[in-house]
């Protein structure tokens, strides 16, 4: 059978603490003329662990095992994203492979419960200098508050590669809903997650892995213009929002418009509960922008409400008037990782029903 080469670029979590950051590297792949790339095409690969550090350099050899893949939308379609798990030489995972503890939880809840979810993550573009882009012309100007979607080269800053990014997330297949511009200057959102099409897989875990191949591609085209993107939760001390991760959460139970608000109720009391063991997983310096104030519910805070973005649940008024769908949990921050918050919602929500 005829073959050709294409490049795939591997993907991967370091074990950088006190937060992971994304590893990737590129090899040529044989794939079938004419033929669909599959998962089985992307073999398993090793690396040198004592560069991220995983490992000790008398023993550096871990393995990168392709769970997922998409097309690379930077290489014009020519190439593959793949994410991948890391094992340790004993053919067990990492300890810094997040994404198997969250594979083996689902293996016991997910047909019962099918958990969904959604991500809202947030994210600053700094200049070489470590400013974030706009932040020199009105650090000495007016407070927050023409900059949350904004438009204009005056209070919008950095736009060319936030469409970028947009574009390239839509060719690459993922699934993202829409960004905008948040409230400091150089401050940008998007969420990836349901969009309402009947044959779009929202599963908590596809999600997770998208939002990671997500910032990969941020990074990437914030590379290209010379900016460095930035998921710090403060990025500027003071009177400024800092950046979450807000994620939407939702069960088979909770979207049942039978037992959807029973359930939502159910899912906050159980959160309730767990509110320090989420804490602890919900992203580095969290407190700094957990403070009750800039739409945040204070650290040491659990409160629910409707409607309310001060709130560490929020259920939409939307949701609250149907009487089914999804909550939101505020309290991630935007350096937190995916995989961890998805572990918590799910073991808490799905586990205690």
């Amino acid at each position: 059978m005829t073959q050709r080469f294409v490049k795939a670029e591997y993907l991967w979590l370091d074990g950088a603490t006190p937060v992971q950051q994304l590893r990737s590297k590129t090899r040529m792949i044989p794939i079938g003329e004419n033929e669909e790339a599959k998962l089985s095409d992307f073999e398993e690969w090793g690396y040198d662990g004592s560069s991220t550090y995983q490992a000790s350099g008398n023993d550096s050899d871990l393995t990168l095992k392709p769970v997922y893949f998409v097309t690379d939308p930077v290489r014009n379609g020519e190439g593959y994203l793949v994410m991948c798990e890391v094992f340790s030489p004993n053919g067990e995972p990492h300890p810094t492979n997040t994404r198997a503890p969250l594979r083996n939880l689902l293996e016991k809840c997910e047909a019962s419960h099918e958990p969904w979810g959604g991500y809202e993550q947030e994210y600053t573009l700094l200049e070489p200098t470590g400013i974030p882009l706009g932040m020199q012309v009105h650090r000495f100007m007016e407070p927050q508050g023409p900059f949350y979607c904004s438009v204009g080269s005056n209070v919008a800053f950095g736009r060319e590669i936030i469409e970028e990014h947009f574009d390239a997330c839509i060719k690459a297949g993922l699934m993202i809903y829409g960004t905008n511009a948040e409230v400091m200057p150089g401050q940008w959102e998007f969420q990836v997650g349901y969009r309402g099409g009947d044959d779009e897989p929202a599963g908590i875990m596809r999600i997770a892995d998208q939002v990671w191949i997500a910032r990969h591609l941020l990074h990437l085209i914030a590379e290209r213009h010379q900016v460095k993107v930035s998921f710090d939760v403060k990025p500027v001390k003071g009177d400024w929002n800092g950046a979450g991760m807000h994620t939407n959460f939702s069960t088979k139970q909770t979207r049942d418009p039978k037992t959807g608000m029973a359930a939502i109720e159910e899912a906050v009391a159980a959160l309730s509960k767990r509110h320090s063991e989420h804490l602890v997983k919900y992203g580095a310096n969290n407190e700094e922008r957990l403070t009750g104030q800039h739409e945040t519910c204070d650290v040491h805070t659990f409160r629910s409400g409707v409607a309310d973005r001060g709130a560490s649940i929020r259920i939409p008024r939307s949701v609250s008037d149907k009487g089914y769908g999804y909550l939101e949990d505020r309290r991630p921050g935007a350096n937190a990782g995916p995989y961890t918050v998805a572990y918590m919602l799910v073991e808490t929500i799905c586990m205690s029903a």
